[in-house]
Parts: structure tokens; sequence; C-alpha cells
């Protein structure tokens, strides 16, 4: 029997007044979100990743102080953002590379692990392409960690059982993501289904089934993942965030991985029971999140609530890159990529 789950997650500011509020936040119905404030959601945005970087250090030390024990002892740490494709991090859609830069300099610092980056090339596009453009390179150099491809990794075979599944999934998992300590930093955008991407959905895009001929769905995938990879330390990027269109929350999260998932579920608006891999994570009963480090009310109701364009429209990470761009350079930006204000 499921007894009902208390979770805490504790967050950072980043360059705001602080307000320490403590929020429950009821997981088990439908979560409504209001309309955002007027005013420029991507306000204030710094191009420079090592400016982006200091701003970030102060909260990245307090949300990682002390580094967990897991991870002190660790012979190598893998960091896993969300890199799928190459936007602009200005967009939200992928996890900012200063994020994960102060969270390398952190560990670098606590640690005397070996530090690597890891993400998936795939039939879109080759992940050194995706980290070139980001700016992973400078990170490399000046920690002197390495970026992984773990498409290009050996992969183990690893059975998975689910506990509302008879049978147990056979999963392609990389030794990488089972062999290392792992540190998962996903954005806090939803994915092409609708759901948040999260961390469950981040770590279920590097693994396969495991038998050939075998489909396993992207829900069960994510959950079996988040079962056999079990990360030593997740934290949500919602400093740049996407929901409808790009926004400035200007806040990390860190905690357990399935209050993270809730967390990210709720400031997007959707319900956590719409979510089959959440839902089924949680369980029955009544489950709370308690936020701890900022006014989670304040920043729930300035979040915009929308979802990813349909394919054949122009995504507005795209408009809002060219735009940013246009607005460095001073190009003109096509009539076709003008973004609504």
């Amino acid at each position: 029997m499921n007894r009902p789950r208390s979770m805490t997650v504790h967050s950072a500011l980043i360059d705001r007044d602080r307000s320490r509020a403590t929020v429950g936040v009821s997981v088990d119905g439908p979560v409504t979100v209001g309309r955002p404030r007027s005013g420029p959601h991507r306000a204030n945005w710094i191009p420079d990743i090592d400016a982006r970087m200091a701003r970030l250090e102060r909260p990245v030390r307090e949300l990682l102080d002390p580094v967990d024990e897991r991870l002190v002892d660790a012979d190598e740490i893998t960091v896993v953002p969300d890199v799928h494709y190459p936007f602009h991090p200005s967009t939200g859609m992928v996890t900012d590379p200063a994020v994960v830069g102060a969270v390398v300099a952190r560990l670098a610092e606590g640690t005397s692990s070996d530090l690597a980056i890891a993400g998936s090339s795939h039939d879109s596009i080759a992940l050194e392409r995706t980290v070139d453009y980001l700016g992973y390179g400078a990170l490399e150099d000046r920690f002197d960690c390495r970026v992984c491809d773990l498409a290009a990794e050996r992969d183990s075979r690893v059975a998975v059982s689910l506990p509302d599944r008879p049978k147990s999934l056979e999963l392609s998992v990389p030794d990488v993501l089972l062999d290392t300590s792992i540190v998962v930093v996903p954005t806090l955008r939803p994915d092409e289904a609708g759901p948040v991407a999260g961390v469950m959905r981040t770590l279920g895009r590097h693994v396969e089934a495991g038998l050939e001929g075998t489909e396993v769905p992207a829900n069960k995938r994510a959950r079996a993942a988040l079962k056999v990879i079990d990360p030593s330390l997740s934290i949500l990027d919602a400093t740049t965030a996407f929901a409808g269109e790009p926004f400035a929350a200007r806040t990390l999260f860190t905690g357990e991985a399935i209050a993270l998932d809730t967390i990210g579920t709720t400031l997007l608006g959707r319900d956590v029971n719409d979510d089959d891999a959440l839902a089924a994570e949680l369980g029955p009963g009544k489950s709370s999140v308690r936020v701890t480090g900022c006014d989670f009310e304040e920043l729930r109701d300035r979040v915009p609530s929308g979802g990813l364009p349909p394919r054949t429209s122009t995504h507005p990470a795209v408009s809002a890159a060219y735009g940013l761009y246009a607005m460095v350079s001073g190009d003109a930006v096509p009539p076709q990529l003008e973004v609504d204000r």
C-alpha cells in the first residue's frame, strides 16, 4: 500500500530580493496558473557565459553546500544537462551552459572526482555540433572535464522492474550512466507530448529498448531510466524557462528527482495526473512538495502557461534567438520570424 509522500525542494534565486516563504504544493489534483505579469520575460539576459557563471556562483554554492557525500567520494561524476538541440540558451529550451559551468566549478572545488558532461547524438544533429554551438568547449578547457557522447559509448542491457508492470523492461543503458555518479540538470520546459521534460525524461532520452524489435513507450522508458540510473543530485534550471514562450524565472531548484518533476509540472500549469510517468511514480494518495527559499506562489503566478508549437509552425525559440542575434548584430529580423510583443 502506497503511503502519502512528503518531499522538500530547495531553491535559490538569481539577483532578486530573497523570500523565505515555505509553500505546500498539492499534487493530487489540477494545478492552475495565473496570467503572467506584463513586461519582458527575457529581460537582463547576459550573452557572455563567464558573466552569467559569475552571477550563478553564489546561488549554486547555496544549493550545493555541503556537496553530497555520494559525490565527494566518487571517482567520476557525469553531469547530464538538457542538450537535445542547439537552441540558444536564452530561449529556455536547453539547460543554460552557464548553470552547468557553475555546477561543475562547485564540484571541481568540493571533490577530487574526474568530471564529464554527457549528451547524445541523434538523427537530427550530432552532439559535437550542439555542444560547440552552446559553448561547452569553454567548460572543457577551464575545468578539465570531457564532453561524452552517450550514443557512442558502450551499453549494457539492464532488466528494470516497475511496480505496475507485470514483466520487467529490458533497456540498453550507456555504461557511463551506470558506472559513474550522476548529476542531472534539466531545464524547465515541456516536452513534445506536453508534460514537463524534467529529470525522468532527460535521463530517458539516453536509454533504448534492449531487445531488438521491442518498443518501450517513452513514459515507461523514462521511469525505468530513473530507477536504474538513480542520480546522486538533480537540479532544475529555471533561470530561463520555456512555457509557451521564453521566461526569465531566475530560479534554481534542487531535490529528489520526482519532487523536481512535480515542481516543474506545477510551474508549467499541468496536472500531475495527466502525466502518466509522474502519476505512476507518485502513486495513489495525497502527496505534497514543500518549497523552501522562494515565494513559490508568486513565481507560479508569473510563469506563462503554454506548450510547444505545432511542427508546421516556426518555433518561438527560433524567433526569439534570431531576435537576440538581430539586436546584437544590427541585422533585420525577417517578418516570418517576428515575435509578437
